[in-house]
């Protein structure tokens, strides 16, 4: 039986049309795992041309292998793709005038592509199994010629021919490369580049015996009939790009304009994979990266505006980018690069956006129960200066609202405080505390009573700088580094309106007191 379809007509000249116009690029994914990082900077370059200039944005699910081809995973692509923020104008959810827009519901199309290039002479039925192929492979490479297929079937009596298909026997199709056919583009990023077409593929297969399409034969005629104006894809495509070109001139149709961007690679220049640790672009919103951080960073794995910028919003990638300032030597997956990149987005929050991202954090760690309060803002307060993540908050609360004192008191790094009189400051922060003078009357003058406090303290003992704010610190902290002194403190005040388990100041001054009775 016939893998073509007879009865199928698929008039392809009103959207063949709209190839030349405006800009259309489309981004591909196969839906046979997660969405990786480097399909990810593929979807932003094709997002970011097409609203750099005014043109749309296709997605396209490549799902003929049916075999590893899940919803589930289609389902999980576009989720990652729609918390990046890359919103599509045409796709299997938006439907345009050159859908079906997944692959396995386009089989009708490419039998009837596949039927023109068999009666225009462009393709031709292939009866040679399996057994027969393996050995034609085994009998070239013994030869030392390339694994090819040698043509059998291409020119074969018609009547035979006819007669083999009338039994129904099983066969494929196969597309008839001209002899001598040399293929070149020039490649929006790689240049100049060009194949020996029958030296390199031979006849290839572009519908199997079960009447399922290749890979190639379905990429070239849906960018035909999508009016695909441009092709931005990884350089490991570049192979296939081959095929596709001669699929295209065989019909008749505009190629697109190729760029093969360079892969990914980690630290160690090897192909960025999963023991470089995440990969996946959900690892990384698990992690808590923010999607603008992530845009930013991928748009710099291969291009750059031609100056030193490095925090791009997203109004200015689309203004400012470029294929022709995509470079092709590859791209190093830096994390530390991307951990200080969020860190500068997250800063660029307002609190009111931040805080909530840090209150989820501190909730799910089991620090706090009111995503919302007033202990959350004074954290997000304390801790946007210093995070990469917002997870990050977490460890720096913890500890803010701990007092570890005698472990830091013994320590090498206390050391000099220690030696430099802290008992004294020690004793002089009692006082205070005794007195009433580190408990504010009231929020609002909270700032302006501790900076009126502690210069005071520092006149009457005679210190200033390092020698009076670190063993200040010490003694009503019990750490040697951290935030601001008194806006921990803030912190801890509404840690207990909140009922936050903490170390209260009480508490603390109950263990510094302790401490200073035993010297």
């Amino acid at each position: 039986m016939s893998a073509l379809a007879e009865d199928t007509a698929v008039d392809t000249a009103p959207v063949l049309s709209a190839q030349g116009s405006a800009v259309r690029v489309r981004f591909a994914p196969s839906p046979t795992g997660t969405l990786h990082v480097g399909g990810a900077r593929t979807a932003l370059f094709n997002y970011l041309k097409a609203r750099n200039e005014g043109g749309k944005f296709v997605l396209r699910i490549e799902d003929t292998d049916e075999a590893r081809s899940t919803r589930e995973s289609e389902d999980s692509m576009v989720k990652d793709l729609k918390w990046l923020g890359l919103d599509w104008d045409e796709g299997p959810d938006k439907p345009g005038d050159c859908g079906p827009y997944r692959q396995s519901e386009r089989k009708h199309i490419y039998a009837d592509v596949a039927k023109q290039l068999v009666d225009s002479g462009f393709a031709y039925p292939c009866f040679c199994s399996e057994e027969e192929l393996e050995a034609k492979r085994a009998e070239a490479e013994a030869a030392g010629r390339p694994p090819q297929y040698d043509g059998t079937w291409r020119d074969a009596d018609p009547a035979a021919v006819q007669a083999k298909l009338d039994a129904g026997e099983p066969h494929t199709y196969r597309f008839k490369v001209p002899p001598g056919k040399v293929v070149a583009i020039k490649d929006l990023v790689r240049g100049d580049v060009s194949w020996d077409a029958d030296s390199t593929v031979g006849d290839f297969i572009l519908l199997r015996s079960s009447g399922v399409p290749v890979y190639n034969f379905c990429v070239a005629v849906d960018d035909a009939l999508m009016g695909i104006t441009h092709v931005i894809r990884a350089e490991e495509h570049l192979t296939n790009t081959l095929r596709q070109c001669l699929i295209l001139d065989a019909l008749g149709r505009a190629r697109p304009q190729y760029a093969h961007c360079s892969l990914i690679l980690g630290e160690d220049r090897s192909k960025l994979s999963k023991r470089h640790g995440a990969t996946s672009v959900d690892q990384f919103r698990q992690q808590g990266f923010l999607p603008e951080a992530m845009k930013n960073y991928l748009s710099l794995l291969g291009w750059n505006d031609g100056s030193e910028k490095e925090i791009f919003t997203e109004d200015e990638l689309k203004q400012s980018f470029d294929l022709r300032r995509v470079i092709k030597s590859p791209a190093v997956f830096d994390m530390q690069k991307l951990r200080w990149m969020n860190g500068q987005h997250l800063r660029a929050l307002p609190d009111e956006e931040l805080s909530p991202l840090v209150g989820t954090a501190l909730v799910e760690a089991g620090i706090c129960t009111d995503a919302q309060g007033e202990f959350v803002a004074a954290c997000t307060h304390i801790c946007k200066g210093s995070m990469e993540l917002v997870a990050d908050a977490v460890p720096q609360v913890q500890m803010m609202l701990s007092y570890p004192l005698v472990d830091t008191l013994v320590s090498e790094e206390a050391h000099e405080i220690m030696e430099d009189g802290f008992v004294d400051i020690a004793k002089a922060v009692l006082a205070a505390h005794e007195a009433g003078e580190l408990t504010p009357a009231s929020e609002a003058d909270a700032a302006a009573q501790w900076k009126a406090w502690i210069k005071a303290l520092g006149k009457t003992l005679g210190r200033k700088g390092k020698r009076l704010f670190h063993p200040v610190r010490v003694a009503i902290t019990g750490a040697m580094s951290g935030a601001d002194v008194g806006e921990q403190l803030a912190c801890l005040r509404a840690a207990g309106g909140e009922g936050v388990e903490h170390v209260s100041l009480d508490a603390r001054m109950a263990q510094l007191r302790e401490w200073v009775d035993k010297q």
